[in-house]
């Protein structure tokens, strides 16, 4: 069963799938069905702190893809709470970024440094509230701008659909407050790349994806919903591989 706020959006989905799921006419459809084990989201942060914790209380696990609202200490620790409280899983997929099953590994013991760059052409930002609030017109940059440096929390509340892989990262390792965030509009980029710098007791880590925007939603990268599927088998397979 599937959900979308815009019908439209769902019919579009079932349209293209060989096994035609029901279309829920509402939320509370699809969270109060007994049948469904598994939420997955694949909206909005502001999603995530509708639905989030109806689902796990309704006896769902849940995977968030908009992992930013997570930065919201007030909706983690209720989130949290409630999946224990029901014995419910929350998955978060390492979406566009390479390295999670190492940053995990590696804050077992003290991390000193964790820095994202994230750098995606002009389209990925169409519609970004800091590119609105500056009154940056996308269509005339001639070079890279670096839009944003700062905490992971900040980066997530800026840009909601473009930086969620900071969250993904801030789980991770060492929090939103300690993982630094740059993210640059780069006018030459064909593709969305992010690189990950960590430090610690365990050594560095040094890494560099280059995707493919999503073909109907360049904010986001092409491999981030093939993550979502990959968790999937991970979590209905037998043999587990990575951290």
């Amino acid at each position: 069963m599937i959900y979308d706020i815009v019908r439209e959006h769902a019919e579009k989905l079932v349209s293209s799938l060989s096994k035609k799921p029901k279309i829920a006419g509402d939320a509370d459809g699809l969270l109060g069905n007994e049948k469904i084990q598994l939420v997955i989201e694949t909206a909005s942060q502001k999603a995530v702190r509708q639905y989030a914790v109806k689902a796990l209380s309704e006896g769902k696990d849940l995977m968030v893809m908009s992992t930013g609202a997570l930065l919201d200490e007030e909706l983690f620790m209720e989130v949290s709470n409630v999946a224990r409280q029901r014995g419910r899983k929350v998955y978060v997929p390492s979406g566009a970024i390479v390295g999670l099953d190492n940053v995990k590994a590696a804050a077992v013991r003290s991390i000193d440094e964790v820095m994202l760059i994230t750098r995606k052409p002009p389209r990925s930002f169409k519609g970004a509230l800091l590119i609105k609030k500056r009154g940056i017109d996308l269509s005339r940059l001639d070079k890279p701008v670096l839009l944003f440096e700062g905490p992971a929390r900040e980066a997530v509340k800026l840009f909601p659909r473009n930086v969620n892989v900071s969250a993904s990262l801030s789980l991770a390792g060492v929090g939103p407050d300690r993982t630094r965030v740059r993210v640059i509009v780069d006018p030459g980029a064909e593709n969305i790349m992010h690189e990950i710098h960590v430090r610690g007791e365990f050594g560095e880590i040094l890494t560099r994806t280059i995707n493919k925007p999503f073909p109907e939603n360049p904010k986001t990268s092409y491999i981030a919903a093939l993550s979502a599927i990959a968790t999937l088998r991970k979590i209905s397979g037998s043999i587990v591989v990575g951290t």
